[in-house]
């Protein structure tokens, strides 16, 4: 049995494979694969339709909002969400809190001036800003709520005066989050939602349509909306994937339930790290993500046969960022707490042979 710690793609309910295997083969008994029926066809609309619905549910977006589901990743947003709310001649305010913050802001540059209000670049990204104020002549304030390189997390969002965009791909649904708060979120979903492919986007209605700008039909999101995330052929296999793994959250009790088993496991995890003399954790302690759980060995030598013994166990994706080094264990919604306990007694076991 392989344990994956896989910082993304990440890991997918097992029995979720099972459900878009089987879809592959015959998609709900019309004799056709998943993979080759019409996107327009009514079998399909069902599909988006529902996944659609459990998003609304699962994150009570309230009304007002579109949810849309469209391709490019979270890269495309970094251009799509200035491009769509940043006027000619206007500001967007940016907290650099790690790699795809810096990347989001590089590519706002493009669309009008930026103001980095506040960054952690010079400790390594190891923790998240905290002291900034939000300018209220900002278009937009943008965040990144989880930095899956590494290993920080905004566990408290800020209240702001204007539209609040964030990136949420590391850590969506993996918690309850007040939706109104937020102008645009987006999130690929290659994390906790699905396979690569597809990219969620829950933007406000009405934040819309005041750039003065004209915006290529397939990156305007008021195009998107009026054609139901099918202005062109969509992701058809990745949102009916998303839309199965939606349910099986919702069948877990919802983001609630999946928020406590978070919990619990990095938790545990960062229990073992910290107790452990050979492990030591890399990240600001109110600042540790529980997704993405990042940490190094105190002797260097010992990284290599670590890793040897974590491929031994059946661990695997357990390799750190180049960016931070030593180990980065992901554990996204379908990672099973067993899996945390199998890489605890692992750090254990090595801990034992290297006294």
């Amino acid at each position: 049995m392989k344990h994956n710690f896989g910082a993304g793609p990440g890991i997918l309910p097992h029995e979720v494979l099972k459900q878009a295997a089987a879809g592959v083969v015959d998609f709900n008994g019309t004799g056709l694969s998943i993979l080759e029926i019409s996107h327009r066809a009514p079998e399909f609309e069902a599909v988006l339709n529902e996944a659609v619905k459990l998003v609304k549910e699962l994150f009570e977006v309230p009304e007002g909002y579109s949810v849309l589901f469209l391709q490019g990743g979270a890269s495309m947003q970094f251009a799509m969400a200035p491009y769509n709310l940043l006027p000619d001649g206007g500001k967007a305010a940016y907290v650099e809190s790690g790699v795809w913050a810096n990347k989001a802001l590089k590519e706002a540059k493009y669309f009008g001036e930026v103001e980095v209000i506040a960054t952690s670049k010079e400790s390594n990204f190891t923790y998240i800003p905290k002291d900034f104020t939000i300018p209220a002549d900002a278009a937009y304030f943008h965040i990144t709520s989880n930095n899956t390189i590494y290993g920080t997390q905004m566990h408290a969002f800020p209240k702001s005066p204007v539209p609040m965009v964030c990136d949420m791909s590391s850590d969506i649904f993996s918690r309850k989050v007040n939706v109104a708060d937020f102008g645009l979120i987006y999130a690929g979903a290659q994390k906790n939602m699905g396979p690569a492919g597809v990219t969620l986007v829950i933007v406000k209605d009405d934040i819309l349509g005041k750039t003065g700008r004209k915006i290529p039909a397939m990156l305007n999101y008021q195009t998107q909306i009026e054609g139901g995330s099918m202005y062109n052929t969509p992701p058809v296999f990745a949102i009916y994937v998303s839309m199965l793994t939606l349910n099986w959250l919702k069948s877990k009790g919802g983001v609630e339930a999946i928020e406590r088993e978070n919990k619990a496991k990095s938790a545990v995890l960062y229990e073992e790290i910290e107790r452990n003399p050979l492990f030591k954790p890399v990240c600001a302690t109110e600042d540790r993500s529980d997704m993405n759980v990042t940490f190094v060995v105190n002797n260097p030598e010992h990284e290599k046969p670590f890793l040897k013994l974590c491929d031994e166990k059946g661990i695997v994706g357990i390799k750190g960022h180049r960016s931070v080094g030593g180990f980065r264990a992901s554990i996204y919604n379908a990672l099973p707490i067993t899996s945390v306990y199998v890489l605890i007694d692992t750090m254990r076991e090595f801990a034992e042979k290297n006294k």
